[in-house]
């Protein structure tokens, strides 16, 4: 097993083999333990969703104050992972991953730390299948900042040109916009 660090604090990558044969394959896809000596803490996880999406769907960068533990069960999704947390020396700064079955794809989990925005894109003719543990129950009035798919500071390369966008990411705002005083745009 693997957990590599990325370059941004908190964005780390978990690998671990996977066995197969004819009936098919088993791999353990993380353990607590082994995230806790990467993180320098324990994370908790209270709370499984799973987001089911049709081809050409994108999920626009949204940055909740929980921990999520991501990972793709089925299809293919190109996952963007930023960061806007604002006193962080990598903000603005985003890394991106080709999540899922391979040989498009890497099963791979993503572990984002709270205040880091997660996207994804899905790729290909079929669903895709995103799992996401995160470390605190899910509240509507917990402030949940949103920052526009196709930022120019962010520039993310999406190998889709004109996703389907919920109406709500389609009106986030840029980053400027967000934090217009940051010395990063000085």
């Amino acid at each position: 097993m693997a957990v590599d660090t990325t370059g941004i604090e908190g964005l780390l990558v978990v690998r671990w083999p996977t066995y197969e044969d004819e009936r098919g394959f088993f791999r353990q896809t993380y353990q607590i333990a082994e995230l806790a000596e990467a993180l320098g803490r324990e994370p908790v996880l209270r709370q499984g969703n799973h987001s089911h999406s049709v081809p050409g769907v994108l999920r626009g960068f949204h940055a909740e104050p929980w921990d999520k533990l991501v990972y793709v069960v089925r299809g293919h999704a190109y996952a963007a992972i930023a960061d806007i947390r604002p006193e962080s020396p990598t903000f603005g700064q985003h890394r991106s991953f080709m999540l899922g079955e391979p040989p498009d794809g890497e099963r791979i989990r993503l572990f984002v730390s709270a205040g880091l925005a997660n996207s994804f894109c899905t790729l290909g003719a079929g669903p895709v299948d995103y799992l996401y543990d995160v470390s605190d129950y899910w509240r509507p009035d917990v402030d949940k900042p949103s920052v526009a798919w196709d930022d120019p500071d962010l520039a993310v390369e999406w190998p889709l040109a004109a996703p389907v966008l919920s109406d709500a990411d389609r009106a986030n705002p840029t980053l400027r916009e967000l934090f217009p005083e940051h010395p990063r745009w000085g």
